[in-house]
């Protein structure tokens, strides 16, 4: 079950995947206490950091009990990605991850994120850049393809390796499917067949079953977990559980995702207080509930909660 990128060994190939909004510190803590064996956080913009912005500080905030982490980095310029990384390689993560996969606009349009993939050379540039301003492990996570552009993944992934990143992580959709559509797993497997570092596979795996089948059919050497974990902590404990053997872990108990929710949100209150603890939580509460009796009309109510009385009020409809 033990893997490593460069010298930071994780316990299991099961990777949290970065996620803007998702991925804080609380969320983070839940996955990792359910099993995660690499914790990826939230995207922070090299620009920002750069300009000591105080949002930005928050996002970086790391607790003891995460490792092995890693911070993932947005930014297109080569040198000031290198400044930055050598100026933060201080702080407490121990892998850089550097997104060349986010498909949102306002990313894509500053030539950030997924738009990268549009120019090898600049990403060749930024990789070794960073790759060379630190010690510590640099990463790298991909899609496979840019609209109206003839991206290669694979020789991505050779541009990547050649150019000092420890592992790549690939997710098998373009930047105009975001996350709809089947993802490619055949391109992951392609990319795992090209290098010799850890190729991490991400797209379409919500249960065990299913990341066993990307890792027989890919060859990838750990799989990341996105959407699937929202509302979601335990798959990692499900995913490990399987791996070891070979049973499939019944799904929590309501009770179990009532305490799961109130223990989230206190430790969101913690962090950010009540009145943006609680207004975060509104999401989380629907994604934890999906698929529940009365979940429609749970979510509704959720939309308007502005304290944790008022969740664990609501939270009581549950039942169960």
């Amino acid at each position: 079950m033990r893997w490593k990128i460069g010298d930071v060994q994780m316990e299991n190939p099961f990777v949290l995947a970065p996620m803007a909004g998702v991925t804080d510190l609380p969320f983070r803590k839940l996955c990792k206490e359910q099993g995660a064996g690499l914790i990826c956080m939230e995207m922070v913009s090299a620009k920002a950091i750069s300009f000591h912005n105080k949002n930005t500080e928050a996002l970086m905030e790391i607790d003891p009990c995460e490792h092995p982490v890693s911070m993932q980095l947005f930014g297109s310029e080569p040198e000031l990605m290198a400044r930055v990384a050598a100026e933060i390689e201080g702080r407490p993560f121990d892998i850089l991850d550097i997104n060349m996969g986010c498909p949102v606009p306002k990313v894509v349009n500053n030539g950030e994120g997924s738009a990268l993939l549009k120019n090898p050379a600049l990403i060749r540039e930024i990789v070794t850049g960073v790759s060379h301003a630190i010690k510590k492990p640099v990463t790298v996570k991909v899609r496979i393809g840019f609209e109206g552009y003839p991206v290669d993944v694979v020789e991505i992934a050779k541009i990547v390796e050649d150019s000092g990143a420890a592992a790549i992580a690939v997710h098998g959709r373009t930047r105009q499917q975001y996350y709809s559509g089947q993802a490619d797993w055949d391109a992951i497997r392609r990319v795992k067949e090209a290098v010799s570092i850890p190729v991490i596979g991400n797209g379409d795996v919500d249960s065990p079953l299913k990341a066993e089948k990307m890792m027989e059919e890919t060859g990838c050497d750990a799989v990341m977990i996105g959407r699937a974990v929202r509302g979601n902590p335990w798959i990692f404990r499900e995913l490990q559980h399987y791996l070891a053997t070979g049973e499939l872990l019944e799904r929590p108990s309501v009770s179990e995702i009532r305490e799961m929710i109130l223990r989230h949100a206190r430790a969101q209150i913690e962090l950010k207080g009540e009145f943006t603890g609680i207004r975060e939580m509104r999401k989380h509460v629907a994604w934890y509930t999906a698929g529940m009796r009365h979940s429609a009309g749970l979510r509704r109510e959720s939309n308007t909660i502005a304290s944790y009385g008022e969740l664990e009020g609501l939270l009581e409809k549950l039942g169960g």
